[in-house]
């Protein structure tokens, strides 16, 4: 009989999306067949602190989250530095992490910074792709030098505030705009704004979350379309996606995403000309590889009233939910839920396995030698 992998399943972090971590990873368990998986569970809490698989078993099963944390720290010595690591003691015999971590610590090469120190396999893209792609304004130059077509912005910080006032915006970008924090997901911290009184607000907002951010030129009424990608080297793409917001909706925001969906309409797969889907298909495959991406990502596109599509965000740790269109793309593509959990762990070993292949030499440096100093 074949060996049971270990999987450790980590999921919440210190990000506005901690909830909907949360019910990603309830869904990837229920998926993981557990005669090929025995599965633990480890949870960042809303503090960053990682708790153990018996504590984080109890608020996946439903225990109140907060008592759970404040039993657990109390049974902490929080003024240790490795205080917010010290539940990995239990991860000796881990084969694979899965991170389904959104924002924070998940996606923006965090956690798979500790994966690399602790030489571990993990599902996903690596440190230098997930920090890139999760920051938008490094995404967008990358994809800007790839030829890859996306919409033009300005980066405003609270120390170059004052030389972007509205209408020195509405002069670059146009009338209508979308204010973005620059690392942050699921539309949190987003404004659609088209005066100077909105785009003072949302900036206020906006740096709440980060201290850089996009102000991006709009779109009027674009169609939002998705697209699965899958793989390493080799990367294949899924059928594609639409996403109609109601009528009153400015665009697809945290709200209409996790809180209450029932007025969005999901097309799948979404008809679109041959062309079109061509194309978005062509850019989202472009970008993955540009970006270095790995494992899975799902890439955003928005086209406007004359089918130009342009690349919205990558998110390289797509959620998992019930109405999350990352597995429900794939699932009208012909991959099931559980089948592509297989081979999301399968492509994170060959992953790990292709890295332990690079070669690092180290040369004794014996005594030092210094050169004459002369100064003049």
């Amino acid at each position: 009989m074949t060996k049971k992998l270990n999987i450790a399943l980590l999921f919440g972090g210190n990000s506005s999306e901690h909830d909907v971590s949360k019910r990603s990873a309830h869904n990837i368990y229920d998926a993981l067949d557990k005669e090929k998986y025995d599965v633990s569970l480890f949870m960042f809490t809303k503090d960053g602190v990682l708790l153990g698989n018996s504590a984080s078993q109890r608020i996946f099963n439903g225990d109140d989250e907060d008592q759970v944390v404040k039993e657990e720290y109390q049974k902490m010595d929080l003024s240790q530095p490795l205080a917010p690591i010290m539940a990995l003691n239990e991860m000796k015999s881990i084969d694979l992490f899965f991170p389904v971590i959104h924002g924070n610590l998940g996606e923006d090469g965090t956690v798979q910074g500790l994966f690399k120190l602790l030489r571990k396999p993990y599902v996903g893209s690596n440190i230098a792709a997930s920090a890139m792609s999760f920051d938008k304004d490094l995404t967008k130059k990358i994809l800007t030098e790839a030829g890859i077509r996306n919409t033009p912005y300005v980066v405003v910080t609270p120390e170059n505030r004052a030389e972007f006032p509205w209408n020195k915006v509405e002069e670059q970008i146009g009338d209508l705009a979308f204010v973005k924090p620059a690392k942050q997901g699921s539309s949190v911290g987003i404004h659609k704004v088209t005066n100077a009184e909105e785009y003072e607000k949302a900036l206020d907002d906006a740096f709440s979350y980060d201290y850089k951010v996009l102000v991006e030129q709009g779109i009027d009424h674009p169609q939002e379309v998705e697209i699965s990608i899958l793989g390493n080297e080799h990367p294949i793409a899924s059928k594609l996606g639409a996403v109609r917001v109601p009528e009153g909706d400015s665009f697809y925001n945290y709200e209409n995403k996790f809180v209450d969906a029932s007025g969005v309409v999901f097309e799948l797969p979404v008809k679109l000309p041959e062309y079109l889907t061509e194309e978005i298909t062509s850019m989202a495959l472009k970008a993955y590889k540009v970006l270095g991406m790995k494992g899975m990502a799902r890439i955003d596109f928005l086209v406007d009233s004359n089918n130009v599509p342009y690349l919205g965000e990558p998110n390289t740790l797509p959620g998992f939910t019930n109405i999350s269109l990352y597995p429900q793309m794939w699932e009208v593509s012909g991959i099931g839920y559980s089948d592509l959990i297989d081979r999301l762990i399968q492509l994170g070993l060959e992953e790990f396995d292709r890295n332990s292949k690079i070669k690092y030499d180290f040369q004794k440096l014996g005594d030092e030698k210094v050169g004459t100093k002369k100064f003049n």
